[in-house]
């Protein structure tokens, strides 16, 4: 059994995920702390929830999704993990991030591992990779089948879908990205994204006003 923990960080309100087990182990997926209070935030969270971090994955490299990398791989000699074809945007986050004003780090180096189908094993549990490009060229998707949920990244919102005009978006590639990997998982399935409220499949099938043809 998993428990998903939702942080919302930094000046672009990104979520911020923390799986974990009955033993406090614990996945980190898209470390988006910004200022230096929500980096004794994080801290805080984590020694109250008695979690230890074990693992980090990025479910795509744009800068928001990324502030905390260095953090967590000082504090917890966590590398990130990203799909092969994020790993351009994961480079340029520094440069992006001096574009909108904002102070940031190089980052410390990715591990370029992450494919479709790749299956993560953690607390008897299966997270399955799912290949989503479209917002980014290497957004991926982290599918729990046994628990029905999937972290969706910027892939779908609640009543809304990434947005494509950064480098490397695309609107068609994004919508057959969500028409082929998410909205073919049961109704049930609950989405964290990566901005604003938990939705469910079912609920995107009927509602998106992206996704009705």
């Amino acid at each position: 059994m998993t428990h998903v923990h939702q942080l919302t960080f930094g000046p672009f309100s990104e979520n911020t995920y923390l799986i974990s087990d009955d033993e406090g182990n614990a996945l980190v997926i898209d470390p988006g702390m910004y200022y230096p209070e929500e980096n004794a935030r994080m801290f805080e969270y984590l020694s109250a929830q008695h979690l230890k971090p074990t693992r980090l994955f990025l479910t795509h490299a744009h800068l928001d999704h990324v502030f905390g990398v260095n953090w967590f791989h000082a504090h917890y000699d966590l590398t990130p993990e990203i799909h092969p074809l994020e790993n351009i945007v994961y480079g340029s986050a520094q440069s992006v991030a001096n574009q909108y004003g904002l102070k940031m780090d190089s980052l410390v180096p990715a591990q370029v591992d992450l494919a479709a189908g790749h299956e993560i094993v953690f607390a008897n549990s299966v997270f399955f990779v799912l290949f989503a490009p479209g917002h980014s060229p290497g957004s991926v998707c982290f599918y729990n089948e046994n628990e029905k949920y999937v972290i969706g990244g910027d892939v779908l919102f609640q009543g809304s879908i990434g947005r494509t005009d950064l480098p490397g978006g695309d609107y068609a590639t994004l919508i057959t990205s969500i028409k082929s990997q998410l909205l073919t998982l049961p109704d049930d399935v609950v989405v964290y994204s990566g901005h604003g409220p938990i939705t469910t499949i079912g609920q995107e099938k009927l509602s998106n006003p992206f996704l009705q043809d």
